[in-house]
């Protein structure tokens, strides 16, 4: 049987932890299924669309990974994708409590699919997309906390953003 786990995320936009986490990941299971949440409620700064290219073009290609989007509950969209696990990384204590939760309440609604913690790199241990926009979006570095690419991208649509609201 083959062993399918599902890694979700906004990946607004993808880090080179998430990729980190990625091949980490890819080291124990068959086929990995990258699942960008679609949230209406929350600002994205890229679109579903956006984030699927990018991860495309910083992944190189492996007949082992799917790329896909979904909304709703978690645990639903793994049970289509036949996954038996859900992949989830851990930078900090603050993430294992809400993580935590989250795993314990994900079993109680599908006792068949596990959540595994993975724990990423020491250098992408801080890295999260929410502090690499802000950073991006005052003018700081973030070489080396995302791809080349991504971080392009990051600082061509800040840049019209900030033209927007002027």
């Amino acid at each position: 049987m083959k062993r399918i786990a599902v890694y979700p995320g906004s990946f607004d936009p993808v880090t080179n932890g998430h990729l980190d986490i990625i091949h980490r990941a890819l080291e124990f299971v068959d086929e990995l299924v990258i699942a960008i949440l679609v949230n209406p409620e929350k600002q994205a700064l890229f679109t579903v669309k956006e984030r699927m290219e990018m991860i495309t073009n910083v992944l190189p290609e492996n007949h082992r990974i799917q790329i896909d989007q979904f909304d709703g509950l978690l645990v639903e969209y793994a049970r289509k994708k036949n996954a038996r696990v859900i992949i989830r990384g851990l930078r900090a204590v603050t993430d294992f409590d809400y993580e935590f939760q989250m795993a314990l309440m994900n079993r109680r609604l599908e006792a068949q699919i596990e959540t595994v913690f993975l724990v990423p790199a020491e250098q992408y241990s801080y890295v999260s997309s929410r502090l690499v926009k802000e950073i991006c979006a005052l003018g700081g570095a973030v070489r080396g906390l995302v791809p080349e690419d991504v971080e392009k991208r990051m600082q061509k649509k800040l840049q019209t953003e900030g033209r927007r609201k002027k």
